[in-house]
């Protein structure tokens, strides 16, 4: 049901979600809690706010004005825990989650709300692959039936469903691909103020836009679906690695149900330097296409010279249990979507 139905049929201080999806809700988060304390991970909490933000040009944070110590300050809701937890898993180096609201801006649709529910752990000593086994099994407990994950290469995913390979292909013949299906009007070679996007950039747009329109929707309709190694420029904060057709990818994956990204995970880069560098990078890209350069979080940089090998994960909540129920939209997972909070 729509929010408009909703709203025509309902007082207008309802929510979206039945009591009857709220009780399978706490239901399910309680199920994962049980997973992860028969496995002894450590729940914890750390801030929403914080001094620093997420450079990532596709993640836009959300800002908020705080006055500390008597002074007038920009603090951030964080898009994940990611840069907190990592200060404690430096720091403990034992295994972690949390379940957490967290914040993107701008971000509204069937499968979008600005404000939305994150699980996120860290397991050291942790490979990608054992990380995806560990998922398998969280699904397994959630669904109450055994899940069979299926492992697809994004090179082999996008040559199925797109017909060129990703990491070869001339940035001529992807633009070529993307207007034969209809993806047009789209100008990725120039950024704003004049300046010029990388080879890198301009390529990584295309694919992301290809990937989006004719691969993501074709994704985990027969088998829960791992895509494996894909581009380096979507490294963010993982490792990369030489896949068996000598091409750098980055060492992460994506797990998607029905055609719905679910998760994200990383064999987790542990060099202060390089991250530095990756935000540095980040942020010159936010200042060509218009948008605030983030600040960038020290603490994280320093922690992740003591982080000691481990893969990461971040699944969201709330697309889970829409997929596991069957329900439509977000607005039926939650109870106050982003209009109507």
């Amino acid at each position: 049901m729509t929010q408009a139905n909703n709203l025509s049929s309902k007082p207008s201080y309802a929510p979206t979600m039945t009591l009857a999806m709220a009780q399978r809700r706490a239901q399910f988060i309680n199920a994962i809690r049980q997973f992860f304390a028969s496995r002894h991970v450590l729940e914890v909490q750390t801030p929403l706010l914080s001094q620093a933000g997420n450079t990532d040009t596709f993640l836009q944070s959300v800002a908020a004005q705080v006055t500390y110590q008597d002074k007038p300050c920009t603090y951030y809701l964080h898009t994940s825990p990611e840069f907190a937890m990592k200060r404690l898993l430096a720091s403990w180096q034992i295994p972690i989650y949390q379940i957490c609201p967290v914040f993107r801006d701008n971000e509204i649709g069937v499968r979008h709300n600005i404000e939305f529910t994150m699980l996120e752990w860290y397991q050291p000593n942790y490979s990608l692959e054992d990380m995806g086994a560990e998922l398998g099994e969280l699904l397994e407990a959630l669904y109450g039936y055994p899940i069979v994950l299926s492992h697809y290469r994004y090179v082999d995913a996008f040559m199925d469903f797109v017909g060129i390979h990703p990491l070869t292909a001339s940035l001529a013949a992807l633009q070529a691909v993307a207007e034969d299906k209809g993806l047009t009007g789209f100008d990725f070679n120039s950024a704003e103020n004049g300046a010029s996007n990388s080879d890198e950039d301009i390529r990584q747009s295309w694919l992301d836009l290809l990937f989006s329109h004719a691969v993501e929707p074709n994704l985990g309709h027969d088998l829960p679906t791992l895509i494996i190694e894909y581009p380096p420029a979507t490294a963010a904060l993982a490792k990369t690695a030489i896949d068996k057709d000598g091409n750098t990818v980055a060492k992460r994956f994506e797990l998607y149900i029905n055609g719905i990204e679910i998760a994200n995970a990383y064999d987790e880069l542990a060099d202060g330097q390089a991250l530095r560098a990756r935000f540095e990078r980040d942020n010159q890209l936010r200042k060509q296409h218009n948008l605030p350069q983030m600040p960038i979080d020290e603490h994280l940089l320093a922690a992740s010279d003591d982080l000691i090998p481990c893969s990461g994960i971040a699944v969201g909540i709330d697309r889970l249990l829409m997929v596991i129920t069957g329900a439509s939209s977000l607005e039926d997972v939650i109870p106050f979507p982003s209009g109507l909070a």
